[in-house]
């Protein structure tokens, strides 16, 4: 089969993580439109960047990309597109859509018309008068921004995204996603050799997904994706992939993890998650409520959190006590580093410190900002 068109989606303000990871697997020109990282690629590439890609929440096939500016252009277009090569004969295949500044606004007609525009195109290739769609899963994304359509097909899977790792069976309310907790863990000085400790850990992600970082565990080693079950794509491919990514593991370093939580229930989710991720050896997790710390375990240490905002807020001065408070213990420790999501808008005067950078984004249709505060490099390794 000929090269072919990728692009992993992200959440808005994570484009140049994204870009980092995909520059580090070896794509070199990727593009950066709208939340969508384009790259060219092989068929091969499919199963490797749905296996390896952290923080990113889709891998989609880009089928075509083109102006349109009527029913009539969208139709046309998306049936000269060759979508006999991906699609079987019995292919069950739904079209999902949106459209913000064009002229074609009405996003469940342009579905219908894509859908309909698919349909006569492969009873036409498979000489059939329709199509049974009891086979394989094919998403269709027909996604229109100010006139200019990208027709694609979901690789990863409808419903669940590359957030999905599989060891998160369990959960306490409004959980950090998966690849936002990868995120963060990323967007900070933090490497294997540092102690990281989430005083807040939840069901245990930002620090599990720190451990799967530093093992350098390809995050989608132990789930399936859509496109497994395509043809096109062979099970040879999604083998040689998984070959790839379990020669990269790491099992030797020493990892210093620490998490814990007020909620003996939430240590214990947690204790189970990191089990089932395989990294429970680089994680101690233990109960303890954030209110009480003291002071930092050790010099030069790493705190990446996620305390409670939005959902999970509650009382907001106890919230601003809580940030008040963990500006008194690692604030102002010269050595440590500090690195907090949160939505409160006051959090730097609750800190009662103005941060090194802060970064806007979005936890899911929550607008964050992560606050970042460098403490001291140590003096014999490198952070």
């Amino acid at each position: 089969m000929d090269k072919i068109r990728l692009a992993a989606i992200t959440a808005f303000g994570l484009e140049a993580v994204v870009k980092r990871e995909l520059n580090d697997l070896g794509y070199e020109d990727v593009t950066t439109d709208n939340g969508w990282l384009y790259f060219d690629a092989d068929v091969k590439d499919i199963p490797r960047t749905n296996i390896n890609l952290r923080c990113a929440d889709r891998v989609m096939l880009v089928m075509g990309q083109f102006e349109v500016l009527s029913f009539e252009e969208l139709f046309d277009k998306t049936y000269e597109l060759p979508w006999e090569k991906w699609i079987t004969k019995d292919g069950r295949f739904a079209v999902k859509g949106k459209s913000i500044k064009s002229k074609l606004y009405s996003v469940p007609d342009c579905q219908a018309l894509v859908k309909k525009a698919v349909s006569k195109k492969l009873c036409e290739e498979y000489d059939v008068e329709w199509m049974p769609e009891t086979g394989a899963e094919f998403t269709i994304l027909v996604s229109i921004h100010k006139d200019i359509a990208t027709v694609s097909i979901d690789t990863t899977g409808a419903r669940e995204g590359l957030f999905k790792r599989g060891y998160r069976e369990k959960s306490m309310e409004a959980p950090l996603k998966e690849t936002m907790a990868a995120a963060l863990v990323k967007l900070s000085y933090w490497n294997k050799e540092r102690v990281l400790y989430d005083p807040m850990c939840g069901s245990g992600t930002i620090a599990i997904e720190a451990a799967l970082i530093g093992r350098n565990i390809a995050p989608g080693l132990n789930r399936s994706f859509a496109s497994q079950s395509w043809p096109a794509v062979s099970e040879e491919r999604w083998k040689e992939a998984k070959i790839e990514a379990r020669k990269q593991i790491d099992l030797d370093s020493e990892i210093k993890i620490y998490a814990s939580d007020i909620s003996e229930r939430a240590v214990k989710i947690a204790k189970e998650n990191a089990i089932e991720a395989g990294v429970d050896d680089c994680i101690e997790f233990f109960v303890k409520d954030v209110m009480h710390i003291k002071e930092p375990m050790c010099s030069h240490g790493i705190m990446i959190t996620n305390p409670p905002y939005g959902e999970r807020i509650g009382d907001v001065s106890q919230i601003q006590n809580l940030h008040n408070h963990l500006g008194k213990v690692f604030g102002r420790d010269k050595t440590w580093s500090c690195y907090i999501i949160t939505s409160i808008e006051s959090f730097e005067r609750d800190f009662g410190r103005k941060a090194d950078r802060k970064r806007k984004l979005f936890n899911g249709d929550v607008r964050v900002d992560y606050y970042q505060y460098f403490g001291e490099r140590p003096e014999d390794k490198q952070s």
